[in-house]
């Protein structure tokens, strides 16, 4: 079983791109609290990837920004390209299958809620990043 559910804030507005057959993606580093205190007695953050398909990268480009409050369930994945300077390299990133909006966005009071996708229909020739 692959299940991954967190709860953090946008590290940075959604980047909405498109495949070359059109289909929508989303991309957004999630901070997540980690449970504990290091030494000095300051809490510490993950900065996970997390990867929004279809309708649900919509979603997400059209109503969130960075700092907003989110859950999502989703599974893990790992993928290798090649960056720029031709070194392969892997990445592991969250895709999404469902976000929860877990606060009001501060110009707009009425939009809350959650949205769920099906299976991404996707292979890694179609990731634009």
């Amino acid at each position: 079983m692959n299940k991954v559910i967190l709860i953090g804030r946008l590290a940075q507005d959604p980047e909405p791109r498109y495949t070359p057959k059109g289909v929508p993606v989303t991309r957004f580093p999630l901070a997540v609290n980690r449970p504990f205190t290091n030494q000095h007695g300051e809490r510490e953050a993950d900065f996970i990837n997390i990867v929004t398909w279809n309708r649900l990268a919509e979603v997400t480009a059209n109503n969130l920004q960075k700092g907003r409050k989110i859950a999502v369930e989703g599974m893990l994945t790992v993928r290798s390209y090649t960056d720029k300077e031709g070194v392969r390299r892997k990445t592991a990133e969250v895709v999404a299958r469902s976000i929860e909006f877990l606060d009001y966005p501060k110009d707009d009071e009425n939009v809350n809620g959650s949205i769920a996708e099906n299976e991404p229909d996707f292979n890694d020739e179609d990731v634009p990043f």
